[in-house]
């Protein structure tokens, strides 16, 4: 049986180290690429400071997103991998845990910010809630 691995793709640092982690360490598993477009009414509602659909602004989001699906296949392939991908819309957090209960997903593997408080690592907002809400295991990856 094929593990199936879910990687959380952005264009952060963390984003990229994630997808190298994922490649050189799983190069055997089914690993899918997932970038969450954030469509919410406060970012494309003009009337709330966004720019709305009518404007391009969610086709432009696509693009950069098939652009990330790109760069990281060129890592990917550095290692002899290929990769899947999908472009989801909603809440980051919600979206990856529901997509990796949707698709029989293994582990998600997902970059993490670090934000050093007295001395402790705080994880992001966005995976802190997708490591306390998935189902599976979760593995975080701070940029290098």
């Amino acid at each position: 049986m094929t593990h199936r691995i879910l990687v959380a793709v952005d264009d952060s640092p963390q984003s990229n180290a994630a997808v190298t982690y994922a490649v050189s360490r799983h190069a055997d598993a089914d690993i899918t690429l997932l970038h969450v477009i954030e469509y919410t009414e406060k970012k494309t509602s003009p009337s709330r400071g966004g720019r709305g659909r009518d404007e391009g602004w969610y086709a432009a989001e696509r693009e950069a997103a098939e652009e990330l699906f790109d760069a990281a296949r060129e890592t990917a392939a550095d290692h002899g991998v290929e990769l899947s991908s999908d472009i989801v819309d909603g809440k980051p957090s919600s979206e990856i845990t529901q997509y990796a209960a949707d698709h029989d997903i293994d582990t998600i593997v997902m970059g993490m910010r670090k934000r050093s408080r007295t001395g402790k690592a705080v994880f992001g907002s966005t995976a802190q809630d997708v490591l306390l809400s998935a189902d599976g295991p979760v593995v975080a990856i701070p940029a290098p």
